[in-house]
């Protein structure tokens, strides 16, 4: 199978149809949330697995539950797991997301998701075998939202990525599920073109207090990556 390092030296991702490609995204998201004092993690909607192999290159300690619903995106996330050697750390759980219970799984005390930005029925319908990626047809932000606070212990943190035009949405389906927003930051293609996707962090039952960061710009006027982007994708080194 023909694949990639998402950096020199770094995680191998094999280059298949079976899942979403890696996007900008969620290599931004998986550089996101802190993960001082945190072992175990789960990446909902994990497709093949990218949030998850760049979260445990940043940290040795942290083990990661990969729930993720199509059969075909679930055994290529297996076969990435496998193939980086991360099988006693990383685990795949080819199940539906809004069924999972806490009792089968642990409480975790951080997830991530890069979840469908598409409500049903709005945009350009994505072929049949990526639908579930692109478009909420299985699981909708509120059911998400619910899921991560179902799963996560008290204080725990979720961290998501969503398009800047659905953040009122997003906002109120998180603090409905009782997932209060702390941390805001934006993304910028470049310094002249308004934030397409914003990054959040949010903790379970935390009081009321949103800190906005500083927004992130990927590219200089000139075209080339921002010194923060070359970071993010290891480019610096």
């Amino acid at each position: 199978m023909d694949g990639f390092e998402l950096w020199p030296g770094g995680p191998w991702m094999e280059d298949s149809a079976d899942a979403e490609p890696v996007c900008t995204d969620s290599v931004l998201l998986a550089n996101f949330p802190s993960l001082t004092g945190v072992t175990r993690a789960a990446d909902l909607g994990a497709g093949g697995g990218v949030l998850s192999l760049i979260l445990a290159a940043r940290s040795e300690r942290l083990h990661i539950d990969l729930v993720e619903l199509a059969p075909r995106a679930a055994a290529a996330a297996r076969r990435n797991v496998a193939a980086n050697g991360l099988g006693d750390r990383l685990r795949v759980l080819e199940r539906d997301l809004r069924t999972l219970r806490e009792a089968e799984v642990g409480r975790y005390g951080l997830i991530v998701s890069n979840p469908p930005y598409f409500a049903l029925g709005s945009g350009t319908p994505p072929e049949a075998s990526r639908r579930n990626a692109r478009q909420e047809s299985t699981c909708t932000l509120r059911e998400l939202a619910d899921s991560a606070a179902r799963l996560l212990g008290d204080g725990g943190r979720f961290s998501v990525v969503y398009p800047c035009q659905r953040l009122s949405e997003a906002m109120a389906a998180l603090t409905a599920a009782r997932l209060e927003p702390k941390r805001l930051r934006l993304v910028q293609a470049r310094l002249d073109t308004p934030p397409g996707a914003a990054l959040m962090e949010c903790r379970k039952n935390g009081r009321p207090g949103l800190r906005a960061e500083p927004v992130l710009i990927l590219k200089n006027p000139d075209g080339t990556d921002t010194d923060e982007a070359r970071r993010i994708y290891r480019l610096d080194r």
